[in-house]
């Protein structure tokens, strides 16, 4: 969730399944010629939560910027969107596609070339970057600054990746999800932490005490990924997407989950 993904054997798979409503009508079984859902009449999503604004859970509802997005995949099959809440480990392993827990995994997730060969990724849909969130006014303004100190990392994502290699000297504690991430940085477990910059954001709009000070540049792009093969699938994603590009929907939810246009 992205940048996010997780190491191996967590031991506790899918937990809680919610239905997301959607624009559609009268679902059908497949989705549409060529398009095999593994559930009838509903477009089954796999995510790992918490991972605001992407996906967050919002009373009994799961609602986010992927969620928006994927319920427009949804509608034009005519089908509902169902989303699981499971482990990263499956998602990026392909696992969950493989075994037909889900049709689609939309979980903030990176396109990267390890993760190519378990899944196939739609056209990328968003554009991300590293970033350090510290408690306000701490002097922490580079991975250098943070050496003998503790850095907060979600294990196995790109961010942690990216501070292996760059936080030379900083001690790297690992967290499971966002959530613990962020509760760390902010109650000073740790001195700073790394992850994805739309959810640092966001978390800094709610929690003024705590303050994104710096972005590094890793030219990450999210995308919606499919089982491998599954190609109906992926072009009809795609399809979407760029539909939604091209008529303006794509950037009313945008704006919608982060208060602005998108660059570009």
């Amino acid at each position: 969730m992205s940048a996010r993904s997780a190491l191996p054997a967590i031991a506790t798979a899918a937990a809680a399944v919610l239905l997301i409503g959607c624009t559609s009508t009268e679902p059908s079984a497949s989705g549409g010629p060529d398009i095999s859902l593994v559930k009838s009449g509903k477009l089954t999503t796999c995510t790992h939560l918490p991972y605001p604004p992407f996906q967050s859970r919002q009373g009994k509802k799961i609602v986010g910027f992927d969620v928006d997005l994927v319920d427009l995949v949804a509608s034009e099959l005519k089908v509902k969107q169902e989303i699981v809440d499971t482990p990263f480990e499956g998602i990026q392993s392909g696992e969950d596609l493989n075994t037909s827990t889900c049709d689609v995994a939309a979980a903030g997730m990176t396109i990267t070339a390890v993760r190519e060969k378990n899944l196939d990724f739609s056209r990328p849909y968003f554009e991300a970057t590293q970033a350090l969130l510290t408690r306000k006014g701490k002097p922490y303004r580079t991975l250098a600054d943070l050496k003998g100190k503790r850095l907060a990392v979600q294990q196995g994502t790109t961010g942690e990746t990216y501070a292996q290699k760059r936080a030379v000297g900083a001690t790297l504690v690992q967290f499971e999800d966002l959530g613990l991430l962020v509760s760390a940085v902010k109650t000073g477990q740790v001195a700073a932490g790394i992850n994805d910059n739309g959810v640092l954001y966001d978390f800094v709009k709610d929690n003024p005490d705590t303050e994104v000070t710096a972005e590094f540049s890793t030219g990450e792009k999210y995308g919606i990924a499919v089982r491998t093969g599954n190609d109906a699938l992926r072009k009809k994603i795609n399809q979407v997407l760029a539909d939604a590009k091209k008529d303006g929907r794509y950037d009313t939810i945008y704006r919608k989950w982060f208060g602005t246009a998108p660059s570009s």
